[in-house]
């Protein structure tokens, strides 16, 4: 048995134009998972181009969901890092964020050679320096998660899912597909607790063939909890890891 994280959710009021807002960020479309141009009653799936069938091996979608509630202004403990290759690159994918609607926001960074931005509706993301690390990621380099223990987050997320553990310290845990492609998934040493539901969340699936109630029943053992998010009766079972970061598991496709 086994998970693969294959979407970002985000939570937006208008749907829409922050899905739109995201796909060209990335340089993405909208789809339905068939490959054809879609923006759905309360949804908007941004993937890469035309063509991209969901789910992929690697890569991991964005998924914007339509909610009633306006974000708070607590800081996000979810955000995602964008790549560049170069420090000119930088500077325009900077300037043309702001041209989609973006805004400069200072989240005690300080001085630092990545730019931190915020979406239309306030999801707080950064626009990285180059890094060799991150220079066969896809435009999405890193999906980021505050934390108070990355060791402990490390043990749940390293059985909770099939990606491979690349580095862990007391102050960071990074994991990466298996297949050596696609984001990483990050767990950072953060001052602050938890203290509202974010904006932003992973999605899980599970492989063909697998059971998703046992997958469930086999996070609940390894320290998820149950979730009540208001979702009511869905084909997905909202779940919190130990430090109360929410996730879905989504059924088989």
């Amino acid at each position: 048995m086994a998970l693969r994280p294959v979407q970002v959710n985000i939570k937006a009021v208008d749907h829409s134009a922050v899905g739109r807002f995201w796909a060209e960020a990335l340089g993405w479309g909208v789809y339905d998972g068939s490959g054809a141009t879609y923006t759905g009653p309360g949804v908007t799936n941004d993937g890469p181009g035309s063509g991209f069938v969901w789910p992929d091996p690697v890569t991991v979608c964005v998924d914007v969901i339509g909610v009633p509630e306006p974000r708070t202004t607590t800081k996000n403990r979810v955000h995602l890092d964008l790549a560049t290759t170069s420090a000119a690159h930088q500077a325009e994918l900077v300037a043309r964020l702001q041209a989609l609607g973006a805004t400069p926001v200072d989240v005690g960074q300080g001085e630092v050679p990545w730019t931190v931005l915020a979406d239309p509706e306030g999801n707080e993301f950064c626009v990285l320096e180059p890094r060799e690390m991150y220079r066969d990621t896809g435009p999405i380099a890193v999906v980021v998660v505050d934390c108070a223990d990355p060791r402990a987050m490390a043990r749940f997320w390293g059985e909770a899912v099939d990606w491979t553990l690349h580095e862990v310290t007391d102050d960071h845990a990074a994991f990466r597909s298996a297949k050596g492609a696609g984001p990483y998934l990050e767990f950072l040493r953060t001052p602050g607790v938890k203290t509202v539901p974010d904006r932003i969340h992973l999605d899980l699936l599970p492989y063909p063939g697998d059971d998703q109630a046992a997958e469930v029943a086999r996070l609940r053992a390894l320290g998820a909890t149950d979730l009540d998010v208001g979702q009511g009766d869905v084909p997905w079972t909202c779940l919190a890891d130990p430090e109360g970061h929410e996730f879905c598991v989504l059924a088989p496709s």
